[in-house]
């Protein structure tokens, strides 16, 4: 029974909870006058969600703070002129594959996402720099354009390379590292479905500050575990005579009521129309495929007792419960009966039932030692190029706790690519649909290891061989499953670059008269049709794995996505009987270019 609050509504309460569905990281706890402690808003946060500047302000309130974090938040929502370039000549099955491999810096990718990826990445897994004071750690400025002003300020490198060396004399050590990962992830919670979750595997360095900045940027309520993984037995490294054999992986969701044994079943048509205080719940089947004499017991009558009317089963196939357990369930409102007798009575099947049934996903982890990793990756790769990878054993439990069979999943630090192998894996064993989207810095590899010996220049260029190696091997090893032909091995490279456009489009005010005849067409001379194609796709919010079509109309290339969703021609002095022609498609949508020349007097 519902408790009647005997009041009138809380409005500041409900202007709070509408913001914290926008802005959680804003709502805090603050002390009022009376030493009351409160939740409230941190309007200095809030205001700096409206500003392109840093917003000073004296208010105290319990938070995690440190030197960079405005500019921080200030980099995660700067717009950039960035554009992803396709490269075929890297894909596998370029056409026709779901899976996207981006090569560039994450938060670039991530922003270039948005539009496309918005609220449907059902599971993202990252293992970011550890923090060790060895590890390299990214620095990102977005404020100035020059790379004479970067380097001058240690930004980046004489290269331009955006990593520094996050040594523990280092000063900023923890805010250098609460800083780069502090707008990725608030970029990448927009990515996720409500009913998504976020895995980050971390060590003892940094798992006390993750779990902070994972509060603040998705709600200490939608914090769902810390996993504690043995990835090793015994080690000879041990400090102050402990032998620390475990890492963690911080698990969160975007929303709460969100369970990861739950997660597998799909739960989109469990809705709650009549605000059920049991939560949501979907109709089900009140019968079971027995007969009446075979089961006597289920073979009676129910009675409606609203209307009184009294409905039988079919004698083919009776009640799924005795009389006892029936009657309870209609007095707990657990049966739906019919509007009408003609209908047939069905069971209120509520999700949380679906979650109690199955059995819960251990918080130890101790099933997997990552030295199988180690030698998994270099038998694929035939060399030790990774000295940590993650064993696609792991990464095959968190998705089959944390994905449906048709589910997106993105990693921004792929580094050796295991998540995409298995997500292959996954897939090859139950028939699945799952898609990766894994994004990787192309970090230099040093000139003295194995890999650049075995001439590999990035690690961007590893992480794309062992897919391929992978996906080879597990059809190889299954050629007699049925369906695994369908498989999709493939992946579609593109890779983070400067806009197609020159930069007179997005600043006309420093154009005159002497450069006009420069600009008569604002596109820079080294970009193809399909580079352009992709930067219309990002613009438009178009899902970046749609099949790609090329045909000619009227001598003209112009690229069909999926069939009918878009129609783009990028060549010159496009007529009427090639707008007529390709009119007769019906395609949803069209892009040409069109070249405006300047008239001569």
């Amino acid at each position: 029974m519902k408790k009647l609050d005997m009041k009138t509504t809380e409005i500041t309460e409900e202007n709070i909870d509408k913001l914290e569905a926008i802005f959680p990281h804003c709502i805090t706890e603050v002390k009022e006058e009376d030493g009351t402690i409160t939740r409230g808003v941190d309007f200095n946060l809030l205001k700096q969600e409206f500003s392109s500047s840093v917003v000073e302000g004296p208010r105290e309130s319990y938070s995690i703070n440190w030197p960079g974090k405005k500019a921080s938040l200030i980099s995660a929502n700067t717009p950039i002129n960035k554009t992803l370039r396709p490269c075929r000549e890297e894909s596998v099955n370029f056409d026709t594959t779901e899976n996207l491999y981006i090569e560039g810096d994450n938060l670039e990718a991530l922003k270039l996402l948005q539009e496309s990826y918005l609220g449907k990445v059902k599971m993202i897994y990252i293992d970011p720099p550890y923090n060790t004071g060895k590890d390299f750690v990214y620095k990102d400025n977005y404020t100035r354009s020059e790379k004479e002003e970067l380097e001058k300020s240690g930004q980046i490198d004489e290269d331009g390379g955006k990593l520094i060396a996050n040594s523990e004399s280092n000063g900023r050590f923890h805010s250098d590292w609460l800083s780069m990962m502090y707008p990725r992830l608030r970029l990448a919670r927009r990515l996720l479905q409500d009913d998504g979750v976020i895995f980050i595997s971390i060590d003892d360095n940094e798992v006390t500050n993750l779990k902070k900045i994972c509060d603040e940027v998705f709600g200490n309520e939608n914090f769902m575990a810390e996993f504690i993984w043995k990835k090793r037995t015994g080690s000879n490294d041990s400090k102050n005579m402990v032998s620390l054999d475990q890492d963690y992986i911080i698990a969160y969701t975007k929303t709460t009521g969100v369970a990861l044994n739950g997660i597998l079943k799909d739960s989109s048509n469990y809705k709650n129309p009549d605000n059920d205080s049991r939560g949501p719940w979907a109709s089900d089947n009140l019968t079971c495929n027995k007969t009446a004499s075979e089961r006597p017991n289920l073979f009676y009558p129910i009675i409606d007792p609203t209307t009184s009317i009294e409905y039988n089963c079919n004698p083919n196939r009776v009640w799924a419960y005795e009389k006892q357990r029936m009657d309870k369930n209609i007095a707990e409102g657990k049966i739906i009966f019919p509007k009408n007798t003609n209908g047939t009575p069905m069971y209120k099947r509520h999700l949380a039932e679906l979650r109690s049934n199955k059995k819960p996903f251990s918080s130890i982890i101790d099933t997997v030692i990552n030295t199988v990793a180690t030698k998994e990756t270099r038998a694929l790769l035939n060399g030790q190029f990774f000295d940590y990878p993650k064993s696609v054993d792991l990464m095959s439990k968190l998705l089959e706790q944390g994905t449906a069979e048709d589910s997106i999943v993105l990693d921004f630090f792929s580094g050796s690519a295991t998540m995409a192998h298995a997500i292959m894996h996954v897939n090859s064993l139950d028939n699945g649909k799952r898609k990766f989207i894994m994004v990787q810095l192309p970090e230099v590899i040093n000139e003295k290891t194995e890999a650049y010996k075995a001439g590999y220049n990035t690690i961007a260029q590893i992480g794309r061989e062992r897919i391929r190696r992978a996906g080879k091997k597990i059809k190889e090893d299954n050629t007699d499953k049925k369906g695994i032909e369908d498989l999709d091995t493939g992946f579609r490279v593109l890779k983070v670059d400067s806009s197609n456009m020159k930069d007179v489009y997005y600043a006309p005010d420093q154009m005159n008269q002497s450069l006009l005849d420069s600009q008569e067409i604002n596109i820079k001379e080294d970009r193809t049709s399909e580079d352009l194609l992709f930067q219309v796709l990002l613009d438009w919010g178009v899902d970046l794995t749609l099949p790609i079509k090329r045909e000619k109309v009227n001598n003209k290339e112009i690229y069909f996505v999926d069939e009918d969703t878009l129609a783009a021609c990028f060549e010159d002095d496009l007529d009427e009987k090639f707008v007529r022609e390709l009119a007769k498609r019906k395609v949803m949508r069209v892009v040409l270019k069109i070249v405006v020349s300047r008239v001569m007097k």
